[in-house]
């Protein structure tokens, strides 16, 4: 319940837009998540995850490559800015990790 209430505190002040997307990041015991969306319409830009692929190293290097992978999208997509959004996750380790390689692209947040 309090990483329910910390999330809902996060994204009370966030809100994505389609010049400047929010940069959701999910990441779980197995698998690392991360979408650019766009609150007024509802819709996802960006996505990128380890579901489904065969990434290998460590969580923190696959949340790096995920990072990177949804930089290389968003610059693709003719996105350059976005609003992070950790959700109830501290920002430390693998959340930095992934916000980090997606600075590295040339995402500004």
């Amino acid at each position: 319940m309090k990483a329910i209430f910390r999330a809902n505190r996060t994204r009370a002040k966030i809100h994505g837009t389609a010049e400047r997307p929010r940069l959701s990041v999910n990441i779980s015991n197995k698998h690392i998540t991360a979408q650019l969306i766009n609150d007024d319409k509802g819709v996802t830009l960006v996505y990128a995850s380890t579901v489904g692929t065969k990434l290998k190293g460590t969580k923190t290097e696959l949340a790096a490559q995920i990072g990177a992978e949804l930089g290389k999208k968003a610059k693709k997509a003719k996105i350059s800015k976005a609003v992070f959004d950790r959700g109830s996750k501290l920002y430390a380790g693998r959340m930095s990790a992934l916000a980090d390689a997606a600075r590295k692209e040339g995402l500004e947040f």
